[in-house]
């Protein structure tokens, strides 16, 4: 009989099986998602993709430890699954369970909005079980990313507009790039250098900042300072464990990525409050861990 038999299962466990430190950064998502679309992020239905999105990431972390149980079990034996705290048929049913409220949940704001939680799910499922067999996978999670913002605008607006697009898609090249280099924690080592290009993407739709005031410049300017920093450290590593830093201040600048957007946009207000998802995505990650 498992430990979780015997104890029951602790909100530690599902809160570490969900990684949801990296929460804050999906709700930037949603919050520049909405803005870009011309949406009102201070509204009833914005509160509704923000729990649907939510649930969507808490249910595909769920279900990536299921999928990498084996793995987990050889590589990382304190993940919950290979510790005994959790039973891996109960992972795979709440992450099931969870994606299906959050296609439910998010079809209520309409059918492109509905349609693109579908997709949203099927990449999901599709990364977590495939990810370790190919090496485009890292594209796969991107585009996990992009159809938040794409659903937030969904949502929202009834459609997907340019201005959210290309964003979405600045953004999903950045994920690819942390994914990627998430890849390589155990070994400390990146290799190939070339995919960490990826990181920069955001820079070119991020820069309409430069063209809205010297504050929202300001903003650009803590992204790339940001950036340079972490890929300083994946590439340099200049102490153990400096790949598996950088991947957590790389997570966490997903919302400053976000905040840039939104400068860009002109909407400073929500900036700010994209830049406290990155204040809270790094302090969450000293209580649980991001990756």
């Amino acid at each position: 009989m498992t430990v979780a038999a015997t104890q029951g299962i602790s909100l530690a466990t599902l809160l570490k099986l969900g990684r949801v430190s990296n929460l804050p950064t999906v709700w930037t998502n949603v919050l520049a998602g909405t803005v870009l679309a011309g949406g009102d992020w201070r509204s009833g239905r914005t509160g509704l993709v923000l729990f649907a999105m939510s649930l969507f990431y808490i249910g595909g972390m769920y279900l990536n430890d299921y999928f990498d149980r084996a793995v987990d079990a050889r590589e990382r034996p304190t993940r919950p699954i290979p510790a005994g705290e959790i039973s891996a048929a109960a992972v795979a049913a709440a992450g099931a369970v969870l994606l299906a409220g959050a296609i439910v949940l998010l079809a209520g704001a309409g059918m492109t909005a509905a349609i693109t939680g579908v997709l949203l799910a099927l990449l999901i499922v599709g990364y977590d079980a495939h990810h370790k067999e190919v090496a485009w996978a890292p594209l796969v999670m991107g585009g996990c990313r992009a159809l938040v913002y794409c659903g937030a605008a969904a949502a929202s607006a009834d459609t997907i507009s340019v201005a959210v697009l290309f964003p979405a898609l600045a953004c999903a090249a950045y994920v690819a790039g942390i994914t990627y280099a998430a890849s390589r924690e155990s070994s400390d080592n990146v290799g190939s250098l070339w995919p960490l290009l990826l990181l920069a993407a955001p820079l070119l739709p991020a820069s309409a900042a430069l063209m809205q005031s010297v504050l929202a410049s300001a903003f650009y300017a803590v992204l790339i300072l940001w950036l340079a920093c972490a890929v300083y450290l994946l590439i340099k590593r200049p102490r153990a464990g400096a790949v598996s830093r950088a991947v957590g201040w790389l997570i966490a600048g997903i919302s400053l990525v976000d905040a840039a957007f939104l400068t860009g946009a002109g909407a400073i207000g929500a900036a700010c409050w994209a830049v406290g998802g990155f204040a809270a995505t790094l302090a969450l990650h000293k209580q649980i861990a991001g990756t």
